[in-house]
């Protein structure tokens, strides 16, 4: 049996990081993610790592690139604001294969907005906002618990995928208090990096095999010395001009994702075998959905939840399963739509899809839930 805390879901993310290997933590703080830079100020030295509070969050982010070439596990934590000065180093990040965690534990936006208020208003710019087009892998905690071992998962992808890994939590997870049971550090599974070790000056550090998607990766500090661009290169790193190289490279990096969803995708269902509505949600807005769905189901109606784990890629082939026995859906989220607009994507015209959103900084309750099923019911059997 594991160890059984009070901790905090910012705690649990520090701490699961270094459960999978956390080395270096380069941040500045950012209500409501700094006690996430506080604890790794305070833990890593303890297992041998290192911390350091960076000028700014775009410097986080270079940073923790360079850790991780060198060949150390490295994470950075921001909440919206932070996330924006980002985006330009992510995409460096996602060219040059450079695995590490970025946490984002969102609040209420635009701009400073009410910066202790929770929300989700950073769903879409996790996957679209830095620039071109770039491979994205998003996880999204739902407890304190999964907090702890989903962080873990995110850095085994980050690893496993050689790319940078958003960890998209929200005030209301960052902040919460719970009772755990952590689980045993012996029955964690932890991802280490795939290497390679090259001879002479033109070092194909980038080279992957015929039908393998991922290169192996050989740290700076270890002897070698190579290419780290965000050009557009060739199996050496060195930058290239050429539209078939470039082509090509794109379209791995791509493929590494979208060929390996399955691998990455994780959903929770709760009710959904005989479900004809299915409310759709993630992270912080979880548990009043599950409650909604309980108290729901005490009456007799046949309502379940469907959870992107893993936000992005989006799990539509999941979901496309649900739609034969669906006569509705509601998607529920703090923000005006984002994910909405991938469940509309998906369903398309097969099942009508309503809407719940929260812009106000309050947080949705299972009671709004419920009127809202109640609203939907009642105009449906009109029609």
């Amino acid at each position: 049996m594991g160890k059984r805390v009070l901790m905090q879901g910012n705690e649990a993310a520090v701490e699961g990081a270094i459960a999978a290997g956390l080395k270096f933590f380069a941040g500045y703080p950012i209500t409501p993610s700094t006690e996430i830079a506080e604890n790794c100020s305070l833990r890593l030295p303890q297992v041998g790592g290192k911390f350091i509070q960076m000028e700014d969050e775009l410097a986080s982010m270079a940073a923790i690139l360079g850790a991780s070439a060198a060949g150390y596990k490295a994470m950075t934590a921001t909440s919206g604001p932070g996330f924006s000065l980002m985006q330009e180093n992510i995409g460096y990040g996602a060219m040059a294969e450079i695995p590490c965690v970025i946490v984002d534990v969102q609040r209420a936006g635009p701009s400073t907005g009410l910066a202790t208020s929770p929300s989700q208003g950073d769903y879409m710019q996790a996957k679209w906002g830095t620039h071109g087009d770039h491979p994205v892998i998003a996880l999204s905690p739902a407890s304190v618990l999964e907090t702890y071992t989903l962080i873990i998962r995110a850095f085994n992808l980050a690893e496993k995928y050689r790319t940078p890994v958003i960890f998209l939590t929200d005030e209301i997870i960052g902040h919460m208090r719970e009772g755990v049971e952590l689980p045993n550090p012996n029955t964690l599974i932890i991802n280490k990096r795939k290497m390679s070790f090259h001879d002479g000056a033109n070092k194909q550090c980038y080279f992957v095999p015929e039908g393998q998607y991922v290169p192996a990766m050989k740290p700076f500090g270890q002897g070698e010395r190579y290419n780290i661009t965000g050009l557009a290169h060739d199996e050496s790193g060195f930058p290239v001009n050429s539209n078939e190289i470039a082509g090509k490279l794109i379209g791995r990096l791509l493929d590494k994702i979208e060929k390996n969803a399955d691998d990455i995708i994780r959903i929770e269902e709760y009710e959904m075998d005989d479900a004809e509505t299915a409310v759709v949600c993630f992270g912080g807005t979880t548990r009043a959905v599950m409650d909604a769905v309980m108290q729901a189901r005490s009456e007799g109606r046949k309502i379940g939840m469907f959870r992107p784990v893993t936000v992005w890629p989006f799990p539509e082939k999941q979901l496309q399963k649900r739609l034969p026995q669906l006569k509705n859906i509601l998607m529920v989220e703090h923000n005006h739509g984002q994910m909405l607009l991938e469940v509309q994507r998906v369903v398309g015209q097969t099942v009508p899809v309503d809407f719940l959103g929260r812009i106000d900084g309050t947080v949705i309750s299972p009671q709004d839930i419920l009127s809202k099923l109640n609203e939907t019911e009642e105009t449906r059997h009109a029609k």
